[in-house]
């Protein structure tokens, strides 16, 4: 394997929405969606559910669960995220202010706390 000079390689900086830097012209969307499941993924960790277990509770067939812990989001929406995540018994709030002028355009956020 040859080895590229520093020189060769070109670096640049991302956003922070990966799905924005690939061009995806839905990237605010499937950013908050992969924001939702993550924290999903993490309450079923931490209850250690099984698939099965939290397909019972979330009114979902297995599969659709092994979907979600693997991040195949296209067939789930914001809304159902966060109608999942309330079945856990997590509060999902949102937020809805004016962006800042030092901005161009306003964003979509979803934090976990």
């Amino acid at each position: 394997m040859a080895k590229r000079s520093a020189e060769s390689v070109e670096i640049a900086r991302g956003s922070k929405n990966v799905f924005e830097d690939l061009g995806y012209p839905d990237a605010a969307e499937r950013q908050a969606k992969l924001r939702l499941a993550h924290a999903l993924n993490q309450v079923l960790d931490h209850r250690q559910l099984t698939q099965t277990a939290a397909a019972e509770l979330l009114g979902l067939s297995q599969p659709k669960v092994s979907a979600l812990r693997n991040y195949k989001l296209g067939g789930f929406s914001v809304e159902r995220l966060m109608t999942f995540l309330t079945a856990l018994d997590q509060d999902v709030n949102i937020v809805i202010r004016s962006k800042p002028r030092s901005r161009q355009s306003a964003r979509i956020t979803v934090v976990a706390a």
